[in-house]
């Protein structure tokens, strides 16, 4: 019988009266990849913390490769064979590729002095393993978020592990080819995969078996060919998928735009025009690094704006930065890409968090209104299902969905007229986007107007009246009706539609 690379039994973690794994068992054998499966809050990313030695368990017990496992730090869990490339990201930002690759350990000449030349070597070698086309000398930094987490994902498989765990590796990437023939080569060669994704599509393209976790439990370990989707949502959220549908648009053919944007240019957005109507959604497309993250920081006023016109009911705008927006009266509120360092501020509570975006509403004279404070936190939270309970807690305690949550509460406690929103469901459950599409529209339907960009097509085609396919810098394809569709966008993303290339300008 084959000996299980990784067998936990029991794991059990609590911190003071919150139970963050109550009792998590299950096993993975050579050369195989299992999903792990859970809404946010379920108790994932605290298993995750465990088997990489971030924290220790209180109870239970884990076994790698027939021997007892206990690390008490990340050094150790890689000394003895087990590598993660996390979610959020680990990566030290400002130091190079190479630096962070070679991490705990620089290589160093016969001087013993850290040698900078053999690291960039070695990185460069290791980067050409991995079909990972990066600059050695590059700062962290000046990497766009898809790179970092490719990066992330070569320094875990560069340890050469018996166990790999990979949590939601997926989230940012905007093709699975390349992270997917790597898996296949790593458990070609004998080594577990713990996969943790949200996306099911994926998980049966790799998975055979996987864990669902709720409430910090392991519910079972289901063989994926034999259970549909819905029987995996039910052991997830507990509840039938029967009541998630999508809500008729609210916006109107002849509806006045609230955003109207012509022949804009901007960081490597060309020429970039469209409009989003009052009640609208819609939805941005494209491949990594197209441009749709100049053209929402254009928006915003984080990008500088080379020529083109910006409107906002009917009224010519100049977004110079978000400060000269707001001065101007230009109501719009925009999500980051990045919520852990764009996002939140870790040390501080939820509360404080959610109504720093709402300064005017919850001070008076220069001071903070605690009452105010509570009462906006109320009503926001409701709005995007965020529990009472988590007001006063850190925010960086928090599940990723819980947190991305209370970032939408947030920008929603604004008042804000237009909602920009990058990519609002990333690594997030099924039952948290959920919360979120409602919140987005029930927002719409209240005569709010939503531009949101997503990595994932499915969410496009269920959220948004109509979708603008960015290619190049270029907006190469609107669509809607009939027309809004997965197949058509990949097209268009891809350089193609309607059979022909399409090309842009020089």
């Amino acid at each position: 019988m084959m000996v299980p690379t990784l067998k936990v039994t029991g794991l059990q973690k609590s911190y003071g009266p919150t139970i963050a794994l109550g009792g998590v068992s299950f096993e993975i054998v050579p050369g195989e990849v299992h999903a792990l499966l859970g809404e946010n809050g379920a108790g994932k990313s605290t298993l995750v913390k465990i088997l990489s030695g971030v924290v220790q368990p209180d109870a239970g017990s884990a076994v790698l490769g027939g021997a007892e496992y206990t690390p008490r730090s990340i050094l150790e869990a890689r000394e003895q064979g087990v590598s993660t490339a996390f979610q959020e990201l680990s990566l030290l930002t400002n130091l190079t590729v190479a630096e962070n690759l070679a991490l705990p350990e620089l290589k160093k000449s016969a001087l013993r002095l850290v040698s900078k030349r053999d690291n960039e070597e070695l990185a460069a070698a290791t980067l050409a393993q991995y079909g990972l086309e990066l600059d050695p000398r590059a700062h962290v930094s000046t990497l766009t978020l898809a790179d970092r987490q490719r990066l992330e994902i070569v320094r875990a498989m560069s340890k050469r592990p018996k166990l790999l765990i990979l949590d939601e590796p997926t989230a940012v990437l905007s093709s699975t080819d390349w992270l997917f023939a790597l898996i296949r080569a790593e458990t070609a060669r004998g080594t577990a995969v713990l996969y943790i994704s949200h996306r099911l599509n994926e998980i049966r393209e790799l998975c055979a078996h996987g864990t669902v976790l709720r409430s910090g439990r392991s519910i079972a370990t289901a063989e994926l060919d034999k259970t549909d989707d819905a029987a995996i949502f039910e052991m997830m959220v507990g509840t039938s998928l029967a009541s998630f549908s999508r809500k008729a648009s609210t916006s109107k053919e002849g509806d006045q735009p609230r955003l109207q944007v012509t022949d804009l240019h901007a960081g490597d957005v060309k020429g970039a025009s469209f409009s989003v109507p009052v009640g609208g959604i819609v939805g941005v497309a494209g491949l990594d690094g197209q441009g749709q993250g100049d053209l929402f920081h254009a928006l915003f006023g984080l990008t500088s704006i080379k020529s083109g016109n910006v409107r906002v009911e009917g009224k010519p705008v100049e977004m110079r930065s978000p400060a000269h927006a707001l001065k101007a009266g230009i109501e719009v509120s925009l999500l980051p890409e990045e919520r852990k360092t764009q996002g939140i501020f870790p040390s501080l509570s939820v509360q404080r968090n959610v109504t720093l975006g709402a300064m005017s509403k919850v001070s008076s004279l220069g001071v903070v209104r605690r009452s105010r404070g509570q009462r906006l936190m109320r009503e926001v939270a409701k709005r995007v299902d965020l529990a009472d309970r988590y007001f006063n807690f850190q925010i960086g305690e928090l599940s990723g969905g819980n947190q991305q949550k209370a970032l939408l509460a947030r920008v929603l406690s604004t008042g804000a007229k237009t909602l920009l929103l990058f990519d609002p469901t990333r690594g997030v459950d099924v039952g948290t986007k959920q919360a979120i599409y409602e919140a987005i529209q029930s927002y719409a339907a209240s005569g709010g107007a939503v531009l949101l960009y997503s990595s994932e097509l499915s969410e496009i085609v269920q959220l948004c009246d109509r979708c603008l396919v960015v290619y190049d810098g270029r907006i190469v394809a609107q669509l809607e009706g009939s027309e809004l569709e997965e197949r058509r966008i990949v097209a268009a993303a891809t350089g193609h539609f309607e059979g022909s290339q399409v090309r842009s300008a020089a």
